[in-house]
């Protein structure tokens, strides 16, 4: 599947690379995130004097920066990581109840959807941490309340669309309870939807925690995460310009290896677009499998 088509496989081996470099980073590196050393201090990269460990250069203090992303790596994707399951946990139940019932209770919840929705995401994200205190409980929840729309108002079309499916009228002829037929019978036909989704807005939720480290209002010292790193360089790009390239151009990959392997998978999820890839295999001369 994905192994025929080059950039999708791409994708999938840097993404398997830095959820690798989260796993095992912080084991592997030790304390080369926090040691400092003097004699390497803005040490310009792709020089070994150091050590191969200094191979993208050092930052102000001498603290390797390939160490620091690596490390890096666990808490960028950790924080997204949470906020996504817990809005897509939250706004999928939500929107279970909301397109299921018909009752002033499914109008009430859009309703405070649509308040959500009105502020714009990273606004509200910074009114809510400048007066709660930047923290990363605080952090994921802005980020997980901020995208439990998105989630909410998806699941809620998908239940309208598939409560008056056939065997739902027939789940309801034998006598199956309101909770069976939302949760045994609806919620695994909407769940690959919301997966989907939930790889394509991890990216969102990526852009939209380094956007806000870089502000100052994320994860705070001595933790860090790749958008605290730009911020740390950005007052050196003059005479140091690696300190914030890297971590910036770990964003750029992991952001954007997302969404090509989303837009895959959409594709070839959605037996009305397959026939892009299949197209793509008859003109590279695959022969294409009969069942």
């Amino acid at each position: 599947m994905v192994a025929r088509n080059r950039l999708a496989l791409a994708a999938v081996i840097f993404l398997a690379l830095v959820v690798i470099c989260a796993v095992v980073g912080p084991w592997l590196m030790g304390d080369l995130i926090d040691k400092p050393n003097f004699r390497a201090r803005n040490m310009a990269p792709f020089s070994l004097s150091q050590g191969w460990i200094y191979v993208l250069g050092a930052d102000t203090l001498g603290r390797s920066l390939l160490a620091r992303l690596i490390v890096g790596a666990q808490n960028t994707l950790g924080i997204a990581l949470f906020a996504v399951f817990f809005s897509m946990l939250i706004g999928g139940f939500l929107g279970l109840i909301a397109g299921y019932s018909r009752g002033p209770l499914s109008n009430v919840i859009m309703r405070v959807a649509d308040i959500v929705m009105s502020f714009p995401s990273l606004l509200l994200a910074l009114i809510v941490l400048f007066s709660l205190g930047p923290s990363v409980i605080n952090l994921i929840i802005v980020l997980a309340v901020t995208r439990i729309p998105i989630y909410l108002r998806t699941t809620r079309a998908e239940v309208l669309e598939v409560r008056e499916r056939m065997f739902v009228s027939a789940a309801m002829a034998l006598g199956a309870g309101h909770m069976r037929i939302v949760f045994r019978h609806i919620a695994p036909v909407v769940l690959p939807t919301l997966v989907t989704i939930g790889a394509i807005d991890f990216a969102t939720v990526v852009l939209a925690e380094s956007s806000l480290s870089f502000l100052g209002l994320g994860i705070q010292a001595p933790e860090f995460t790749w958008g605290a790193m730009v911020a740390t360089g950005r007052g050196y790009l003059s005479n140091a310009w690696w300190i914030a390239f890297w971590p910036g151009l770990a964003i750029l990959l992991t952001t954007l290896s997302l969404n090509i392997l989303s837009n895959w998978w959409r594709t070839y999820a959605d037996p009305q677009q397959r026939w892009r890839i299949e197209l793509a295999r008859s003109k590279k001369g695959i022969p294409e499998k009969r069942s």
